[in-house]
């Protein structure tokens, strides 16, 4: 998966440091774009250069990461905006789990400029991995979004699915927790919800950081409660079907939870 970068290590605990020319400093534009330059799938980044005007986002081994607050001015040879889609797509490596890593602080920083109670303009704490108000005082923290993805299993098959929009290879069942829910319960809604079928059997498989939405992804498998018959949602899925584990077609990297799902229940692991 993405953050399976062994033996390179993050370290993600806040430091109050400023960059210097052995750092690198990451841009992104106000579409969340990252600039980038990809030679032979791999990553790089643009280099600090000493630069001030930036906040410390963490290492990667011994590298440290520095986000611009300011917008870049003159594009470098070889340099572009590229989305995390399109890196996602055309790179590999533990530069890609950076990036991702990288955007979920960069909106987090971008969506909260300005405090939500008074109007007053943020300030960066220098202790810790927060923003507080010198106004009404007061203080926020990044944001995680909990969100389940689920293998549902009958027999031999396991039931895939495709979005209507946006990712258009297979995926699971998935979805984010309300409100109220416990992770078992999302399970639950989100399978009836997505494809009518009632669940049963529910059991954690593994949890993933997926920084292109500021999710925490869980994995869970259950098991169809009764025949399995599917009642798709066709807002939201263009298709859902029970796929025998033989003829599952899995997705055409192994950075997500999702893929490493299905690639489990296809091997009979």
């Amino acid at each position: 998966m993405i953050q399976d970068i062994y033996p390179s290590r993050l370290d993600n605990s806040f430091k109050n440091l400023l960059p210097d020319n052995r750092d690198y400093l990451l841009y992104f534009d106000d579409e969340g774009r990252l600039l980038t330059k990809i030679e032979g799938g791999c990553l790089s980044f643009t280099e600090a250069s000493g630069k001030s005007d930036a906040v410390y986002l963490f290492s990667l081994d011994d590298r440290r990461y520095f986000l611009s607050v300011k917008e870049y001015e003159c594009l470098t040879e070889g340099y572009e905006f590229r989305s995390l889609r399109e890196l996602r797509d055309k790179c590999t490596g533990k530069e890609v789990f950076a990036a991702f890593t990288a955007y979920h602080l960069w909106k987090w920083y971008s969506d909260n400029k300005y405090c939500g109670k008074c109007g007053v303009y943020f300030t960066y704490d220098t202790t810790e991995r927060s923003l507080y108000c010198s106004n009404c005082r007061n203080r926020i923290y990044p944001r995680i979004n909990p969100a389940v993805i689920v293998g549902v299993t009958k027999g031999d098959s396991l039931l895939i699915t495709r979005y209507r929009h946006g990712y258009a290879h297979n995926a699971l069942v998935a979805g984010f927790t309300e409100i109220g829910e416990t992770l078992e319960q999302t399970v639950e809604r989100e399978v009836m919800e997505e494809t009518g079928i009632k669940v049963k059997n529910i059991r954690y498989y593994k949890s993933q950081p997926w920084g292109m939405a500021q999710d925490i992804l869980i994995g869970f498998f259950c098991d169809a409660a009764d025949e399995g018959d599917i009642h798709m949602d066709e807002n939201e899925l263009k298709y859902a079907e029970w796929i025998k584990r033989e003829d599952i077609v899995l997705q055409p990297n192994n950075f997500s939870l999702t893929n490493e799902m299905m690639r489990v229940f296809k091997d009979g692991v």
